[in-house]
């Protein structure tokens, strides 16, 4: 998402933002799974900055020992040092250390895909992926990994949590990605979704073929943007699914609040 996107960021209007330093991760938020290099013109299209803005901060940031330059390619990499930072926060995370073991426990005794994700912006980011469905599916999904916010259960469960202002943002951002016919279909199922979690307390999706998922959130203090699922890859029907996981999903819900409620 650009940096004009209009939704409201943590602590905005709390105090000043420093814009160079907003700029430079939005450079490093540029880079994604599955691509190395990025130059400065596919940097400029995935951030909405100018060429004269990204040459002057990747400067700054390959200083820092954030960004490695290759001048074969004319394109930057991430350094070594960034996967600290996210080695730093998964491991001393006290949520994601209390629902490993558990989520870990539930995946084997259910043969299920176990999930914990977190809201960023319009997606959302994977802190603990546990595969263990019976069927293989056509992906196989990694910590730290982003999923579409609106086509997804954790998303929607997610959307359901969160003020109406900053959801009606979110769902404006959603359409105008689409034409109107798809985005009518689509706006159906975020509010079918809506209404499950408050009448249910989770929601089902099958963005996916023959992958069904189930998703609810953990609604714990400081981690209220944190999203758990159980998926599955069936042929099933979405009810099928629901019928046989809810429950379990729910009591695993309940088991990593009591475990961190504990600590």
């Amino acid at each position: 998402m650009r940096e004009d996107d209009g939704l409201d960021r943590p602590g905005a209007g709390k105090a000043p933002l420093n814009r160079s330093l907003e700029r430079g991760l939005e450079i490093l938020r540029a880079f994604r799974a599955g691509t190395e290099y990025l130059g400065n013109g596919d940097i400029s299209e995935r951030t909405g900055l100018s060429k004269s803005t990204i040459s002057r901060l990747t400067q700054t940031l390959i200083h820092s020992g954030m960004l490695v330059y290759d001048g074969q390619r004319s394109a930057y990499r991430l350094a070594p040092a960034t996967l600290c930072l996210g080695n730093a926060m998964y491991n001393s995370s006290s949520l994601i250390q209390r629902a490993a073991p558990l989520m870990r426990e539930a995946a084997h005794a259910l043969r299920v895909n176990v999930g914990l994700a977190a809201a960023d912006r319009d997606e959302m980011i994977y802190l603990e992926s546990i595969r263990l469905s019976r069927k293989n599916t056509p992906r196989t999904v990694q910590t730290g990994q982003r999923v579409p916010m609106e086509f997804t259960s954790l998303g929607r469960a997610y959307l359901a949590t969160i003020p109406t202002q900053k959801q009606q943002a979110l769902l404006g951002l959603f359409k105008a990605r689409r034409c109107d016919a798809r985005w009518e279909g689509l706006a159906a199922e975020i509010a079918e979704a809506d209404e499950s979690i408050r009448l249910r307390g989770y929601c089902a999706a099958s963005w996916q073929a023959e992958v069904v998922a189930i998703s609810t959130p953990l609604g714990i203090r400081n981690y209220q943007d944190h999203i758990l699922n159980i998926s599955v890859s069936t042929p099933q029907p979405i009810e099928a699914v629901v019928a046989q996981y809810a429950a379990p999903l729910l009591a695993l819900a309940d088991k990593i609040r009591a475990s961190l409620d504990a600590a």
